[in-house]
């Protein structure tokens, strides 16, 4: 499988309900509970509730078992260029990128020291983990709803389009983005759901209250908690 690490996309609806069943996969894949993570809460930050849902991180993952956890100042570009906060990242075992604004994620984040530093602690096995806004920009591209249009992300992933909040809003962005990026794999997670796995052509299994639909033109396929899957088994 080689050195990279496993990513956690989920759907929102974070530090709630069921999604203490994929995060406590993602802190066992970490290393367990010694394992350092750090919380990056750069897409709540346009409204300002950065610290706020920073610090529910925190305490969220103390609740798991995790006995090192921090919220970073990471809140955007001129932060995410920090030297001591990309020195943290590089430690971290799992690096977890909150909710929001997904637009302003990105561009914080965008060729910055920051995210070189979460490139290098994934390729060293880490675990990059990503809700709503965070799970988008972690793709080639991602639906800013502000914005209305799609735009380029951080490019872990390739061929997949992250939609979250699946089953409340989100599939109605379903037609848009068939029709902007017709290529892509629209991965659409359910809120309090949770999908794990390596790589895009990697074995994933979903986590959580409710279901993963993978969407190619007009086929698709929905897995439920504890079923595993391929990405690209629709091509």
């Amino acid at each position: 499988m080689g050195a990279d690490g496993y990513l956690l996309l989920e759907g929102g609806a974070e530090f709630g309900g069921q999604m203490a069943i994929p995060d406590t996969q993602a802190l066992t894949a970490a290393g367990g509970p010694a394992a350092p993570v750090v919380i990056i809460p750069a897409a709540a930050a346009p409204d300002g509730n950065d610290v706020r849902a920073g610090q529910n991180g925190v305490r969220w993952f103390r609740g798991l078992g995790a006995e090192r956890v921090e919220a970073l100042p990471l809140i955007d570009r001129d932060s995410a260029d920090d030297p001591a906060i990309a020195a943290k990242l590089r430690q971290a075992r799992l690096i977890y990128l909150l909710g929001g604004f997904p637009g302003h994620l990105a561009e914080s984040l965008q060729g910055s020291t920051a995210w070189m530093a979460i490139l290098a602690s994934y390729r060293a096995g880490a675990v990059i983990a990503g809700s709503s806004a965070g799970a988008m920009v972690l793709c080639a591209h991602f639906f800013d709803p502000v914005a209305g249009v799609v735009k380029p992300g951080l490019g872990l992933l390739d061929r997949i389009i992250v939609i979250p909040h699946y089953e409340k809003f989100g599939q109605q962005w379903s037609p848009r983005l068939q029709k902007a990026r017709p290529a892509s794999l629209l991965v659409g997670i359910d809120e309090e759901t949770g999908v794990l796995g390596r790589g895009e052509n990697g074995a994933w299994q979903v986590f959580g209250r409710g279901r993963v639909t993978v969407l190619v033109g007009d086929r698709s396929v929905s897995r439920g908690s504890g079923e595993p899957f391929r990405m690209g088994e629709l091509h």
